[in-house]
């Protein structure tokens, strides 16, 4: 079990380079193994949710490798062929979910496996609309989890509305599209990430966006012809997010992160910080397909918010961390209609929670969100924080740790790994200290 023990600090910013984006690396693997020649990845993120994924597609007849920081794939051209093991997707459900989408019309059988914490997550939400296509699918985990079999089978494009916002329904849902006969069409809700469309622009792949109504005309059982590309992964927002959130709740401190993408489906905690009291600038470097750019921030005092409705989906990975700056701000903070944190690596509601009450925080749990109320004198927990294998939790905690009267241990933490192996690094970079 690895743990760290975490110090508070009073100096804290500077400037930094995040990781590759874990959601956009994952898309960017399947479309290149999808494409007919050798594809150029600048950014490839190397945390192992992307890894993980990238393996997949190798299993699947694509190849890969590193040269320095340019990652190189040649894909298959549309030819997958038919592993000889079960895909292990370790604890990535992007990964499962799109690539389920991407396999449904494949000629072969497909088993997909995950470590204890994906195994725990909910599938059927792909498996409906995938058999309305004519998928033929088998989740024979407990509670409809995995281990999921795919076997291939024709499809035909379906007219589908999500019952909730996701964007990994959406795009496993495109994706199957691509291989249906017929035009698949996809209502959304509310707005959510939109990488997936944004990529399939990138690679001419034909797509009409119309408000909350994405379609496309299937190419069939033999899919697209894709031609392999020089692409770029922007640096991860919600990984930059939880330096941004601990600068802007901390008078005095100053942060610059430069090459972070700044999609506006990804960007809402900005919006909530500056509505919170937040001193922050944005400055893009790069429009075309995902935005690219630089993030300034300067700490001030901030005052609770309410958080909720169509804003949800577009920081939903960050709503843990905006509960950390609830309890450093003055005044209740409110998160609701964030029902999705129960299905996460963790139930991150009731984790979240658990975790700042160890701080001293007063919170009220709700069924779909919390009210934190700060600012909190945050004394040190007396037992260490467990992760749950949630690494959102866990950089959360960290970077709560920074702000207590006394040092902080968290266990288990490896799962940082899934989505930002620097992490303990750049804590460090920015003036925290970490045994």
């Amino acid at each position: 079990m690895h743990s760290k023990t975490v110090y508070p600090t009073f100096r804290f910013g500077g400037e930094l380079r995040v990781p590759g984006d874990k959601s956009v690396s994952q898309r960017i693997a399947m479309l290149a193994a999808l494409a007919k020649g050798t594809s150029e990845v600048h950014g490839f993120l190397r945390g192992e949710d992307a890894m993980s994924t990238l393996g997949a597609m190798c299993s699947l007849g694509a190849s890969a490798q590193f040269v320095g920081d340019v990652l190189k794939i040649t894909g298959t051209g549309g030819k997958f062929k038919e592993p000889a093991n079960p895909l292990d997707m370790g604890n990535s459900g992007t990964g499962t979910r799109l690539l389920a989408g991407l396999l449904a019309g494949q000629k072969m059988t497909v088993v997909m496996t995950g470590d204890a914490s994906l195994s725990r997550r909910p599938m059927g939400r792909i498996k409906t609309p995938l058999e309305l296509m004519g998928a033929h699918l088998e989740l024979t985990g407990e509670k409809g989890t995995l281990p999921l079999t795919i076997h291939g089978s024709p499809l035909n494009g379906i007219r589908y509305e999500l019952p909730m916002a996701s964007a990994q329904v959406k795009s496993c849902v495109l994706l199957a599209g691509l291989f249906a006969d017929g035009k698949t069409t996809v209502v959304e809700p509310r707005p959510t990430r939109d990488h997936t469309e944004k990529l399939f622009q990138t690679l001419d792949i034909p797509i009409h966006i119309d408000g909350r109504e994405i379609s496309l005309q299937g190419f069939g059982q033999n899919g697209p012809q894709v031609t392999a590309s020089k692409l770029t992964v922007p640096g991860d927002f919600s990984s930059a997010a939880f330096w941004i959130a601990a600068v802007a709740a901390r008078p005095g401190a100053e942060l610059i992160v430069r090459g972070v993408g700044l999609n506006s489906r990804r960007t809402a905690l900005l919006d909530v910080l500056k509505r919170m009291g937040a001193l922050i600038e944005v400055e893009f470097t790069e429009t075309q397909g995902d935005p690219i750019g630089t993030v300034f921030v300067r700490g001030a005092s901030l005052r609770g918010t309410e958080i909720g409705g169509d804003e949800i989906p577009n920081l939903i990975d960050e709503l843990p961390m905006l509960a950390v700056v609830g309890a450093l701000a003055n005044g209740a903070t409110v998160i609701r209609d964030a029902s999705e944190l129960r299905v996460k690596e963790s139930d991150r509601i009731a984790v979240t929670a658990a975790h700042l009450r160890e701080f001293g925080v007063e919170v009220e749990e709700h069924a779909d969100g919390m009210t934190v109320y700060g600012p909190a004198g945050l004394h040190a927990p007396q037992k260490p924080l467990a992760s749950h294998g949630d690494h959102r939790i866990t950089m959360s905690m960290a970077l709560l740790a920074t702000f207590a009267d006394a040092p902080v241990k968290l266990e288990q933490v490896e799962c940082v790994a899934t989505s930002y192996p620097d992490f303990w690094k750049h804590l460090e970079q920015l003036g925290g200290k970490v045994e």
